[in-house]
């Protein structure tokens, strides 16, 4: 597995709506978006994890957050990953992942999965320090969730920007999910193929909250859900 993941986060980080517009909008703030979205494109290895709360959810307030949209790169993507075997890839496929990967990037720049494919590439291809990059971002992200709620009650679930980041995560725990049902008008509930202890108790499944998704949804939409890509179906070597 990629991720060299930290234990669950002790202390939550949920997010408050009022404080993110706050701070993303304030041109005097640390976190002022359009500043903290360039440090993250240009490959700062300096981040926080208060910017990446910030960077994530501050990006559910920008007009680039179209998460009912399709992403026809990310379906090509991983259209080249199918039958692949990680350890004898060819260059001509890993460049043409690579394109694709990024071209995704710009419609879902947090995606756990595109960040893992970025930084797969990049080991595979010899590039050390784009690789470490993209590892550092894929950990932020995933910490960012982790933290924004432990994910066992309805009442405490983890927040998300697209449906598919819920799946990753709990990919990249190792763990293997079924059907989201949802259970209230901003959380499903993810069940588990297999019941799984998580901090003492025994658990069925997880919630998350996904509430920003269908804030500007169009009237009589559908979304039709994919089954993530698993983390585990690539073996790159573990950055810290």
């Amino acid at each position: 597995m990629l991720l060299a993941l930290m234990p669950l986060c002790s202390m939550a980080k949920t997010p408050v709506e009022q404080d993110i517009i706050d701070r993303i909008t304030d041109q005097r703030s640390p976190y002022y978006y359009m500043k903290l979205m360039m440090r993250y494109t240009s490959g700062a290895l300096d981040l926080t994890d208060d910017d990446y709360h910030y960077l994530y959810f501050g990006f559910a307030y920008q007009e680039a957050y179209k998460p009912l949209e399709s992403n026809p790169d990310k379906e090509e993507m991983l259209s080249l990953m199918r039958g692949m075997d990680p350890d004898k890839v060819e260059r001509e496929r890993l460049e043409q992942l690579l394109i694709r990967a990024n071209a995704a990037r710009m419609r879902d720049p947090f995606s756990p999965q595109i960040l893992n494919v970025l930084t797969f590439v990049h080991q595979k291809l010899g590039n050390d320090g784009e690789a470490q990059r993209w590892a550092t971002h894929l950990n932020g992200v995933i910490r960012t969730i982790l933290s924004s709620g432990d994910g066992l009650t309805i009442k405490s679930p983890r927040h998300i920007l697209m449906f598919d980041h819920a799946l990753d995560v709990m990919a990249a725990e190792g763990l293997a999910a079924g059907d989201a049902r949802v259970v209230s008008r901003t959380v499903e509930f993810v069940p588990l193929l297999s019941s799984q202890v998580i901090e003492g108790k025994k658990r069925k499944g997880l919630y998350f909250n996904f509430e920003r998704i269908y804030r500007n949804k169009p009237e009589g939409y559908t979304y039709k859900r994919e089954r993530t890509w698993q983390f585990n179906n690539l073996k790159p070597r573990e950055y810290k």
